[in-house]
This record gives C-alpha cells, structure tokens and sequence, in this order.
C-alpha cells in the first residue's frame, strides 16, 4: 500500500458518520421551517378559532364571500347577519373571516 491510499482510507468517514452528517442540513432547515412558518400560523389559527368562538350579538364580521353586516343571532354553529336594510343571512360560523368589535370601530369618513 501506498502512502495515498492509507492517508484516503483514514480519512473516509464511515457509513454511518456520513449518513448522520447529511442529515444534518435537513433537520435545520425543517427547524427553521417551523419557527418562521408553521409555528406562527398555528398561532394564527388558534387565535382565529377563539375569534369565532366569542361571536356575540352586535358584532361587526365579515365572511369568507366577503358580506360584511352586524351579527343579530349566535347559536352554536350559526349566526344571522344584518346586511342592512331588511337583509339578513344566516351564515356558518366557521366561515367567518372577521370579527370586530362595533366599538372599537372607526368612523367611516362620509
């Protein structure tokens, strides 16, 4: 044997040594992945769905087609919303994309 190829088979890391260094990228980049991402959405999510759940009568919301009015009736899966003038819709409350409270509302500036 040459001094070559001894000095290459000592620096050959084995099997399992290298198996475990290639994976080492992937396991930050799915840490970083999870703090920047997914992390804060579930956050979101989780906020949202309290959001819903506290629906209460006087509520200004808007839903997910984008109807905005003033919440008249909550039962548990359901509210009814006033759209004005004599048009009200019954709505699913897990399609709710907004919920705001009347007063703590802005003024519109007519």
């Amino acid at each position: 044997m040459t001094l070559t190829t001894t000095l290459a088979a000592a620096a050959a890391p084995s099997g399992g040594a290298s198996f475990f260094i290639q994976t080492i990228p992937l396991v930050l980049i799915f840490v970083i992945f999870w703090f920047l991402m997914i992390r804060p959405q579930q956050k979101r999510m989780r906020e949202h769905a309290a959001q819903i759940a506290a629906v209460k009568k006087g509520d200004r919301v808007v839903t997910g087609g984008g109807l905005v009015g003033k919440v008249t009736k909550v039962s548990d899966t359901e509210v009814e919303i006033d759209l004005g003038q004599n048009v009200r819709v019954t709505a699913v409350k897990s399609t709710l994309s907004q919920v705001g409270n009347p007063a703590t509302a802005k003024p519109a500036n007519d």
